[in-house]
């Protein structure tokens, strides 16, 4: 009995966890899109607001000094839990009470220190979940109901905190309730998210040595920026040209070089938690083509995904109301059940099926986005959904749904979520305790190179070749990483939980 409500205990404060982590980041995304439209913000203004998303893929730099610094009183995960969210909630405050029309600089500096206390929030629960069940049979269950929370949230501030401002004619109003949410969300953590094992401690190295080395790594990584950007400008080449092959080039080009210095600086400046982290990740057998299988897993589903919904609109010519209720009312909890039942499917799987069946689970849904493309609207019919009003939530007139656009999008997002999990199952699986923030940060923010880098070379395919060969192409992407699964079942099956319901 005791060990039953231990387990309950461990699941639901996951559960939780996933919900304040999924939170913020509609409010430094859609959510902060549809205040600066209503507030009279120019398009323009809007466009380079999207910027403020950019600690999401630079958490690593910092989750070293999460690792190794803790918090007085408080523990290391539970401490970086309650002031990151205590944080959270003081600068979301603070937002609600400025005005993006009228103090736009201001409201710019405040969305991006949302957005790096979000990614910081999510560095301490990643590395907390994977503290708690990141070698347990729970693996997968735990993965699922992150992502359920996660989602959950998703849909709060990115779905009904619309409607809210909407009935309310506020935004302010709605983004101190969210204060208000994170404010909860960091008593929950004080008080009830259970301590991780012993074995999560963090490394005896000298505090002064560690914040040099931070600071030595971020100047590598502005002089490696530097250097790519001043080079390629000598060559003659303009960042800002309209031609999206050479944007991308300078991004690589600055990625590629920041990188490496960043890692040189670091090892001079003797930075150690994030040397230690490095050199234990890369003690694991296979380590070079577990980051290859990383990146390439999700590397199809994200190309497809990146450009669905003008696919959708302009392509297939859905209107907004019939993909809106499809991809986002729909679509979301069609998400949270293929988490639900990935999860489910792994508590007796192993890691490696799990991965290679939910892996071409996603490939085969890219499959449907391309009999759309050649099928078009109205092949499988449709029907009409009546009006309703849930009173946090409404649908005020009928609407019409696309019989054949719905099973694309059930398909996509049930196999989607699925995959989801799996691979969240297996960044844990990868992790070192004592350096469980640094490597899943690091290892994440490599997931996330597909999701963020193939959407320009996306835009570009799609005008070039046509949306069906475009959905041909993004199946042949997906096939690299269901083939990487197979060639490493070997390594995958060591690292499976130990439970002899799995196979």
């Amino acid at each position: 009995m005791t060990v039953r409500l231990a387990r309950t205990h461990r699941l639901a404060a996951i559960l939780l966890l996933g919900f304040a982590s999924g939170l913020p980041l509609a409010l430094t995304g859609q959510a902060m899109q549809a205040w600066l439209t209503t507030d009279g913000v120019d398009l323009a203004t809007i466009g380079f607001l999207g910027l403020v998303g950019i600690p999401y893929t630079f958490k690593f730099l910092w989750a070293p000094l999460m690792d190794r610094f803790e918090p007085p009183l408080l523990g290391r995960r539970r401490g970086w839990l309650v002031v990151s969210q205590l944080a959270l909630a003081g600068v979301l405050a603070w937002m609600s009470r400025l005005a993006p029309g009228a103090q736009p600089l201001l409201f710019a500096q405040a969305a991006v220190l949302v957005a790096f206390l979000s990614a910081s929030q999510d560095v301490v629960v990643d590395a907390y979940r994977t503290d708690l069940v990141g070698d347990t049979p729970e693996q997968g269950l735990g993965a699922s109901l992150h992502v359920f929370g996660y989602r959950m949230a998703m849909i709060l501030s990115g779905g009904i905190a619309l409607i809210w401002a909407d009935q309310w004619q506020s935004w302010p109003r709605v983004y101190l309730l969210m204060a208000a949410v994170m404010v909860v969300a960091a008593v929950v953590s004080l008080v009830f998210v259970p301590a991780v094992s012993s074995q999560s401690r963090p490394l005896a190295s000298s505090p002064r040595q560690e914040l040099l080395g931070f600071l030595a790594m971020l100047v590598g990584v502005a002089a490696g920026w530097l250097l790519a950007r001043q080079g390629l400008m000598l060559l003659g080449l303009d960042p800002a040209d309209d031609n999206k092959w050479i944007q991308l080039l300078f991004v690589l080009a600055e990625i590629a070089c920041a990188l490496p210095l960043a890692w040189w600086a670091a090892r001079k400046a003797r930075f150690e938690t994030l040397n230690r982290s490095l050199e234990s990740f890369f003690t694991v057998k296979g380590a070079g083509a577990f980051l290859v299988l990383i990146v390439l897993y999700k590397l199809g589903d994200a190309f497809a995904g990146s450009l669905t919904t003008p696919f959708l609109i302009k392509g297939m010519g859905f209107t907004q109301a019939e993909v809106g209720i499809a991809n986002k009312l729909i679509g979301i909890w069609l998400t949270v059940l293929g988490a639900l039942a990935g999860g489910a499917l792994m508590l007796r799987l192993s890691l490696y099926r799990a991965l290679l069946i939910f892996g071409v689970l996603q490939l085969v849904s890219n499959a449907g986005f391309l009999a759309l493309a050649h099928l078009g609207r109205g092949a499988w019919g449709s029907f009409w959904l009546p009006a309703f009003d849930w009173h946090f939530i409404a649908l005020r007139e009928p609407a019409q749904l696309d019989g054949l656009l719905l099973a694309v999008v059930a398909g996509e997002n049930i196999s989607g979520g699925m995959g989801t999990v799996a691979f969240v199952g297996l960044l844990m699986s990868l992790c070192n305790k004592h350096f469980s923030a640094t490597h899943y940060a690091l290892l994440s923010a490599l997931a996330a190179v597909g999701r963020i880098y193939v959407s320009p070379l996306a835009g570009v395919l799609s005008l070039a070749i046509g949306w069906p060969a475009f959905f041909v192409l993004s199946i042949v992407l997906a096939v690299p990483g269901v083939v990487m699964v197979w060639r490493m079942r070997e390594r995958l099956l060591a690292l499976a939980p130990p439970t002899g319901a799995q196979r």
